[in-house]
């Protein structure tokens, strides 16, 4: 089978690997049928990430795919189920495992970054891991279900959103969803920003978020100020990774209020930390997504509590793996989810 590689930064290859097998009794063969390529993915792909340090890496964290074969002690899914998975590898014995916070196990690795991805035509997962998708969600609706739970994993994060005001920093995939996320979970108002994509603002109103800002045109506090009036804001999620980003959310928010940090940069933001102190705020982490939130996110997309099809704006091959990371570099403020084409519909 077809295994595409990132062989160092910027250079992808293809190669013929043997078909996994023979399968361990919990393992699931998928057939890999999309591959969505995330903001992170390019980081790795630039040799930026900050977590990536070794190379070749076989990416591929947001997937869907078909069952081929199962291991004799699952019982979750059956050959030809439509199905996708989480890519966290956790031990399972550290405390915050124990606890049940294995997001952020102090082993854990994570498909596509560390450890092997699906980037490849067939994959192995384990049944714990599993996520069946049922019927009126498609393939490529499928592999948005992995950014879908961070936005449900993080707004859960900020606690109450019902009633309150949340600037989403940062219009990519997960910033857009976080945004429909909040407003699905009954915040009063949400305000998506971007520092430059015009285009990404617009896919953002197709996606139901009405209030956004071009901060390259209007100030963040003029952009607030607009929106939400004195009432200001009570929630921020960095979903940018940028420095700008940090400082306007910070600064910004209500006395007392909360900041999520969502996104990934490349390097360490400066944090006001005496602001911190002064005004009490809340500055919390989120990573990624527990079982729960990935089942959220199916069950959101099903119901068509999330809007999907305006994110998907180009859509390239398996074989043209590496056009597709050319196209993003070059088209970036005019694209958002470049999807993966591996085995057809």
């Amino acid at each position: 089978m077809k295994q595409a590689v990132l062989e160092t930064p910027g250079k992808i290859g293809f190669r013929d690997i043997p078909m996994p097998g023979p399968l361990k009794p919990n393992e699931i063969l998928l057939r890999i049928k999309k591959i969505g390529v995330c903001g992170s993915d390019i980081h790795v792909f630039h040799g930026k990430h900050p977590f990536v340090t070794r190379y070749p890496v076989i990416q591929g964290h947001e997937y869907s795919g078909e069952v081929a074969e199962i291991g004799l002690a699952v019982t979750a899914v059956k050959p030809g189920m439509k199905v996708t998975a989480r890519p966290q590898v956790v031990c399972g014995h550290c405390s915050p495992c124990l606890r049940g916070q294995y997001n952020v196990c102090q082993n854990l690795t994570v498909q596509g970054f560390v450890a092997n991805g699906s980037a490849q035509e067939y994959f192995v997962v384990t049944e714990d891991r599993i996520v069946v998708v049922p019927d009126n969600v498609s393939y490529e609706q499928a592999a948005l279900i992995e950014p879908a739970a961070v936005g449900a994993h993080s707004t859960i994060r900020a606690g109450k959103l019902e009633g309150k005001n949340v600037v989403v920093a940062g219009a990519g995939t997960i910033g857009n969803l976080i945004a429909q996320f909040a407003i699905a979970r009954g915040a009063k108002k949400v305000l998506l920003t971007t520092a430059k994509s015009d285009f990404r603002l617009g896919i953002a109103k197709e996606c139901g978020i009405k209030e956004t800002a071009n901060l390259s045109k209007e100030s963040f506090p003029d952009a607030v100020k607009r929106v939400f009036g004195s009432e200001g804001f009570q929630v921020g999620f960095e979903a940018a990774g940028a420095q700008g980003a940090v400082t306007d959310l910070v600064a910004g928010v209500e006395n007392g209020g909360t900041v999520i940090i969502v996104g990934v940069f490349e390097e360490n933001p400066v944090v006001n930390m005496g602001f911190l102190g002064e005004h009490e705020l809340n500055v919390l982490g989120s990573m990624m997504y527990r079982h729960e939130d990935y089942e959220e996110a199916v069950q959101f997309i099903a119901d068509e509590k999330l809007i999907t099809a305006p994110l998907i704006t180009s859509r390239f091959p398996f074989s043209e793996y590496l056009e597709a990371y050319h196209f993003i570099e070059k088209q970036g403020d005019k694209s958002l989810k470049v999807m993966i084409d591996v085995a057809g519909n």
